[in-house]
């Protein structure tokens, strides 16, 4: 089973690798490269890197490196070919097939569009459908008019037994495949909505693969949401609905508001805040979290966090640390959710996002402001109370600032609340945040069929021998880390040159100038080749990582100034040998003179090119298999 290459090179020429890149992480154009978090290992400051022309991504931190399908196979736990049918879907491209390999891909091609019909068809049934009468009356009762309902694409599922599935000529295998129905226990296909206002469920970049459903005041049903079941294009631990609206705003503010329910998610948008989320029917789980750090690295609940309390404390914290994610709360006034407030106090529902407050703050608050501080005894009982609570933080710092506010709020001496604390510590605090393994920097896509391009695990991205040029390459603001232009050297930034520029330094450089033997290959396969993803596909595994990080760089000197740097070296490493040479030929010993002087030319502008060309083809010569050369 494989696919043509003329088919995998239509798909990466058709994919937008930053906007699939986008629909993980936040870019932003620096240059002309585009940078951000990386998706693939937690960092503060962004060392990723887009190239939007050539096609490859490179990570400074992590070394994470390839091109469309390797990002999609990463981020998917796909194989190449997976992959690769994964981005001809997205772009429209047939791609033929050997064998029966297709099939998985185009069934999950038919139950995408099988969802997006009904999305649709649902959608205009509210607007317009004479049973929907009802479900319109509702919605604009709860303030959803037909902007909100246009927006959201919401729809109406009507009180029929398989209305869909006949509307839409729906078989069995694709209506259960796609999770728009079911067969009942007479063996009948079954739609799976029925008489409730549907709400589209999308991935991150606007594909419909589910959907949420509430039923209408006075139904009878006790189930007053229903979701999709889980289907090979939806997963509830992997999905957050509305993401698609929100990550826009999402990047923009670096924070996201995490609901409870579609409806909440609604009113937040309408209040003014177009950056909230809700998980689908679950609880929030860390793949959730996940994902949403690639856009933010602030999330604020806006749910009953206060009723989650221990159970959810140890979660909180170990994601703050693992994920370095700041995790906050809005305090909703009690007894209202978003939704509500949305519609009687919006300024209420911005403020408690603009003022949320971490977890233990927001912990620490409800408990003492519940307790009875009037008293010695009701003073005790709610620092017993606090201590617990901050017991649970994993940051002996954090604990202790916490401690002083009990203290104060309490009128009880700090030094008897330590001791009480540790106390509490050492008795064991319930659910303890549990220590977590480092996790992978780059995970490694999945075994199976390898990529052409050699991209198939950290032994391939990993750093390679000649990649210290400027340290550790350059930094998000493309400048070096540690290095100064004084310092450079000169062979990578060569290479940058003849990727980027290859007009301007093309006929001026020869392998013979590179002393890594890495960065030699690399500048022979650039030769070698009609483009660069030629080049890369060509190259070994070392040199070819090499090419693949080089295409998100920019170069930062003068061609003039890095060719001459380049050739001073390269003479500068022969004449030793020819010294030797000198001292039994006088050729050499005329030629060594020779060429030292024009290594001090090399120094002048005015003669520097010339000059230049005339050491190049002195040290062509020397390389020749002859083993001295006359100085031309």
């Amino acid at each position: 089973m494989g696919i043509p290459d003329e088919d995998v090179a239509r798909v990466r020429a058709a994919t937008d690798i930053v906007a699939l890149v986008g629909e993980h992480a936040a870019l932003k154009r620096v240059g002309q490269r585009w940078v951000g978090l990386c998706p693939f290992h937690s960092e503060k400051s962004p060392s990723f890197s887009v190239n939007a022309e050539a096609g490859f991504y490179y990570c400074f931190g992590c070394q994470a490196s390839g091109d469309a399908i390797t990002f999609v196979r990463a981020m998917e736990h796909l194989d190449f070919v997976d992959a690769v049918r994964r981005l001809a879907d997205k772009s429209g491209i047939t791609i033929r097939e050997d064998g029966d390999g297709g099939k998985g891909n185009q069934k999950r091609k038919v139950f995408l569009d099988a969802m997006e019909r009904a999305t649709e068809w649902y959608h205009q049934n509210l607007l317009s459908g004479p049973d929907a009468g009802p479900a319109r009356d509702y919605l604009r009762s709860r303030g959803y008019l037909g902007e909100v309902v246009r927006r959201f694409r919401l729809g109406w599922a009507p009180d029929g037994w398989d209305t869909l599935c006949t509307a839409l000529k729906l078989g069995e295998d694709v209506a259960v495949g796609a999770g728009l129905g079911f067969v009942n226990k007479r063996g009948r296909l079954q739609d799976a909505f029925r008489a409730r206002v549907l709400f589209p469920i999308c991935d991150p970049s606007g594909h419909p693969v589910a959907l949420g459903g509430r039923i209408l005041p006075g139904s009878s049903d006790p189930a007053k949401y229903k979701n999709s079941t889980e289907t090979p294009i939806y997963s509830k631990r992997r999905t957050l609905y509305a993401l698609n609206w929100a990550k826009q705003d999402v990047i923009a503010s670096g924070e996201v508001v995490v609901c409870e329910g579609y409806t909440d998610v609604i009113g937040f948008f309408e209040a003014g805040v177009p950056r909230a989320v809700a998980t689908c029917g679950t609880a929030l789980a860390e793949e959730h979290v996940k994902l949403l750090k690639n856009f933010a690295t602030r999330v604020v609940l806006a749910f009953d966090a206060d009723g989650a309390g221990q159970s959810a404390a140890g979660r909180f914290y170990e994601w703050e640390r693992k994920l370095e994610i700041d995790v906050a709360v809005a305090a909703l006034p009690p007894g209202s959710d978003p939704a509500d407030l949305a519609r009687t106090d919006p300024g209420a529902l911005r403020d408690a996002v603009s003022g949320a407050k971490p977890f233990l703050q927001f912990r620490l608050e409800r408990i003492l402001d519940a307790a009875d501080l009037a008293t010695p005894e009701g003073r005790a009982r709610a620092a017993d109370h606090a201590l617990v609570a901050v017991a649970e933080h994993p940051d002996d710092l954090v604990r202790d600032q916490y401690v002083m506010q009990v203290a104060e709020r309490c009128r009880l001496e700090p030094g008897a609340l330590r001791d009480r604390l540790e106390r509490i510590r050492r008795e064991g605090p319930r659910n303890a945040p549990a220590r977590a393994e480092r996790p992978p920097s780059h995970p490694a896509p999945p075994t199976g069929d390898r990529d052409p391009r050699g991209y198939d695990g950290p032994d391939d991205l990993g750093p390679e021998p000649g990649w210290d040029a400027w340290d550790d390459g350059p930094g998000p603001n493309g400048t070096g880390r540690g290095s100064t232009s004084v310092e450079f050297r000169p062979g990578l930034e060569a290479l940058r040159l003849a990727i980027h520029r290859p007009e301007e330094v093309g006929d001026r450089l020869e392998a013979v100038l590179f002393s890594d033997p890495v960065q030699r290959a690399a500048f022979v396969a650039l030769v070698d080749s009609d483009d660069l993803g030629e080049a890369i596909d060509a190259a070994p595994g070392q040199v070819q990582a090499l090419l693949v990080r080089l295409t998100v760089e920019e170069p930062r000197s003068e061609p003039d100034e890095v060719v001459a740097q380049l050739v001073r070296d390269a003479v500068r490493r022969e004449l030793p040998v020819l010294t030797v040479e000198a001292r039994t030929s006088t050729q050499a010993m005329q030629d060594a003179t020779e060429v030292a002087g024009w290594l001090q030319d090399l120094d002048r502008t005015d003669s520097s090119a010339e000059v230049s060309r005339r050491l190049v083809a002195w040290l062509l010569v020397r390389a020749q298999p002859s083993g001295t050369g006359q100085v031309a």
